[in-house]
């Protein structure tokens, strides 16, 4: 069994043998110390204590089994706690244990792992073919072996999926071809409520060309190119990305009116119309698909704001499309954004606001259903000052 020195490896012990492959992590940790080969035959409860203590199971059993005690864990790990805890006193708070216990419950169930072959073939009892999922997200087979959890590779099942029907967005026009194909790893527009804002803006005079920063799926481009924008220019650092939003640009049949480039925030040169909808909550992701969700420290909020006068052409304007959910759970103060724009030599020419639609928000069962009930996501329209 030969693995790559360069690549992370996932140690174990089979009869006193040692064996090895590489590991594969989404969320970008560090192969587990501590391993033991399990099966059907390991009681859930036993599995949740290891799993909690950070030793991870590498299951050996039936496919299925495994699944069902995913499940069993995830129960466990759901439950209240015993020791009563006074509700949180502030809106950061309840996002700060939120944000914990996602990151708690996230390490237990990461700790039961899947060995894959080299082709991305799983040998066990009843396990599916997910050649096709794990290709789709990690590239085609390097003849290595290789350990996930099994929570990931469930991860990669979805996403395959969500990838094969897409998501309906009306923004875009009537079905069936308004639909966005998000990849595994890219985040998807399932929150329309900002598209509905982008699609109902006036757009400036001179909109023969327009920039979309940070384009993940691709999806405002095509809007942009949809209302009839002649030539859109699209940005991303990902190339997940970009190859998304290559293969819904051409879907949608818009590629001949967009450019997509690898780019850190802005191409070459001016726009008299520039776009971005950055990620909208200043924390820290904890993998791939988090960094549309987190922004650490605003980093891309602020490179947009800062870097967008020095971008617009004449009588330009640039398109910055946020909540205030940051707000309402004091991430950010409510006259941070304002602040911001002011600084940068930017005006403010009009706001639209949008109230959200998608289920959490009308949830009080929610962890921070008291922010969501009062978020608002806004489209700025800002111009040189």
């Amino acid at each position: 069994m030969t693995v790559n020195a360069t690549d992370p490896t996932l140690t174990w012990n089979v009869d006193d043998a040692p064996r090895q492959a590489r590991w594969r992590s989404e969320a970008g940790w560090p192969p587990p110390s501590r391993v033991r080969v399990a099966d059907d035959q390991l009681p859930a409860d036993v599995a949740y204590r290891l799993a909690c203590e950070g030793t991870a199971l590498l299951w050996q059993g039936d496919f299925q089994n495994a699944r069902q005690l995913l499940q069993a864990l995830a129960r466990r790990v759901d439950r209240p706690s015993r020791k009563p805890q006074a509700p949180p006193a502030t809106a950061g708070e309840a996002f700060y244990r939120h944000r914990q216990a996602q990151g708690r419950r996230a390490r237990v169930l990461g700790m039961l792992l899947i060995a894959l072959e080299p082709d991305y073939r799983i040998e066990l009892r009843r396990a599916p073919d997910l050649r096709t999922a794990c290709t789709e997200a990690w590239g085609l087979p390097d003849g290595q072996p290789s350990v996930a959890s099994l929570r990931e590779l469930l991860g990669l099942v979805g996403a395959h999926e969500w990838r094969k029907k897409g998501v309906e967005v009306p923004a875009l026009g009537p079905a069936p071809n308004n639909r966005i194909h998000p990849h595994y790893g890219v985040f998807s527009p399932v929150r329309g409520e900002y598209l509905d804002l982008i699609a109902r803006a006036p757009l400036p005079p001179d909109h023969q060309l327009a920039w979309d920063i940070g384009c993940g799926t691709g999806v405002i481009a095509a809007l942009l190119a949809r209302r009839g924008v002649a030539r859109v220019v699209a940005t991303d650092t990902s190339e997940r990305a970009l190859a998304c939003a290559r293969e819904n640009i051409e879907r949608l049949g818009v590629a001949s009116q967009v450019v997509l480039i690898n780019a850190d925030l802005f191409p070459p040169g001016t726009a008299p119309l520039i776009v971005c909808n950055p990620p909208w909550l200043p924390a820290k992701p904890t993998s791939g698909v988090e960094h549309a969700v987190y922004d650490p420290d605003s980093a891309m909020l602020r490179g947009f704001v800062q870097g967008l006068r020095g971008h617009l052409a004449p009588g330009g304007e640039g398109w910055l499309v946020l909540s205030d959910l940051a707000e309402h759970l004091g991430l950010r103060g409510q006259g941070d954004v304002p602040e911001m724009i002011r600084a940068a030599g930017l005006a403010i020419a009009q706001r639209h606001d949008i109230r959200p639609r998608h289920p959490k928000a009308a949830d009080p069962h929610d962890p921070l259903a008291t922010a969501r009930a009062r978020e608002v996501t806004s489209l700025y329209r800002l111009v040189a000052a």
